[in-house]
């Protein structure tokens, strides 16, 4: 086994316990966190293919690091923006449920 094939086994296990985690946990802040698993099981997987294509005697070519590096930053301004969303949401409504709750007639 060599390390790309290493490379892609573990990005494929990031991606599915994210995939997992996004789908049995009924708590918006864990479902965030799954999700950005499996995001970072796509980066090293295409950090995996990167490297795989410079490997091979091609040119190392650097576009693909530098949209690895924006997907990152990307992705970490993504989740700063939805833990305010979701601390907004607990705010107003005292919990972090997003189920609909009729509302009281008070």
């Amino acid at each position: 086994m060599n390390v790309e094939t290493l490379f892609a086994l573990c990005a494929c296990a990031l991606v599915g316990i994210g995939l997992y985690g996004l789908i049995v946990q009924p708590h918006p802040l864990r479902k965030l966190v799954a999700f950005n698993i499996m995001g970072t099981g796509v980066f090293v997987l295409f950090g995996a293919l990167a490297k795989r294509g410079a490997a091979a005697g091609m040119a190392a070519d650097p576009v693909p690091q530098a949209l690895l590096i924006t997907a990152i930053v990307v992705a970490f301004a993504a989740t700063a923006v939805t833990v305010a969303l979701l601390l907004r949401l607990i705010e107003s409504t005292d919990s972090a449920s997003l189920a609909n709750k009729p509302p009281s007639g008070d």
